[in-house]
C-alpha cells in the first residue's frame, strides 16, 4: 500500500510539473476582411430566408475566415463585416486570395432592406461600405 502512495505521488508530481500556467497567451487576433462582391436577389419576399453569397479578400496564409458580423443599424439596415482570425508570431505567405462564403438572411419587414458591406478604411481610418438596397415585394 505504501508503494501505491509513492507511485500516485510521483505521477501527480510529474503531471503538475508538466503544466506551464504562464503560457496562457492568445496567439491570434480578429481582423475585418475586405468585401469585394455580393450576390443578393433582386427583391425579397416577406418571411422568406435567402442565402447571401459574399466574396472577400484573404490577405495572407495566416488569416482564416471565422464568420460574419451582421449588425442591425436600423429596422431594415444591416452592416455586414467578414471576420477573420490572424495568427501571430507566424511566418505567413503574402498570398492574396478571394474567398466566398454565405450567410442566411430572413426577410421580416415589408420595407426595403439596405445592406452595407465593409470594404476597408480610408486614409483617416474611417470605415467604408458599399450599399445595396433590396426591395420587398408586396
Amino acid at each position: 500500500m505504501k508503494q501505491l502512495r509513492v507511485w500516485i505521488g510521483l505521477i501527480l508530481l510529474l503531471g503538475l510539473s508538466a503544466c506551464n500556467l504562464e503560457d496562457d497567451q492568445v496567439n491570434y487576433h480578429f481582423v475585418p476582411l475586405q468585401i469585394t462582391s455580393v450576390e443578393l436577389p433582386e427583391s425579397f419576399e416577406l418571411n422568406t430566408t435567402y442565402e447571401v453569397s459574399v466574396t472577400f479578400i484573404r490577405p495572407n496564409t495566416c488569416v482564416f475566415f471565422e464568420g460574419f458580423d451582421i449588425r442591425k443599424a436600423d429596422t431594415t439596415v444591416r452592416n455586414v463585416v467578414a471576420i477573420g482570425s490572424e495568427l501571430e508570431d507566424q511566418e505567413c505567405a503574402q498570398v492574396v486570395e478571394e474567398v466566398t462564403a454565405t450567410f442566411n438572411f430572413l426577410c421580416l419587414y415589408s420595407q426595403p432592406y439596405v445592406f452595407r458591406f465593409w470594404t476597408g478604411e480610408d486614409e483617416n481610418g474611417v470605415s467604408e461600405y458599399f450599399e445595396i438596397t433590396v426591395p420587398v415585394n408586396p
